[in-house]
């Protein structure tokens, strides 16, 4: 896998997602219950940003109609949402969280 800064460390508030872009996918990361979750910032139900919505217990909430997501799984917590979205390894090396979107083979 080839891990890629995205954000200090110091730079993410705590349940507060803040977006980024890694090699063209849009990606929310969230500082949470002391760590650090990355997952894909398109809601599967609608082609709505998740990093809009509000991060509570683990999970982030699309803003739009209301599904959930866990943000260590990517799995929808209740409807209308069915599928679950993407979620991405997440290294801290000092200040700097990196995100790996690829896998090499």
């Amino acid at each position: 896998m080839t891990y890629v800064r995205v954000a200090a460390l110091s730079e993410l508030e705590e349940d507060t997602p803040k977006r980024v872009e890694l090699d063209g996918t849009p990606v929310s990361l969230v500082r949470t219950e002391g760590e650090v979750f990355a997952i894909n910032d398109i809601c599967s139900h609608a082609n709505v940003s998740l990093s809009e919505g509000e991060v509570e217990d683990c999970s982030i909430e699309c803003w739009l109609h209301g599904s959930s997501f866990d943000l260590r799984t990517g799995k929808p917590n209740g409807l209308p949402a069915t599928r679950p979205v993407p979620v991405y390894p997440v290294k801290i090396e000092g200040d700097d969280v990196l995100v790996s979107v690829t896998q090499e083979s």
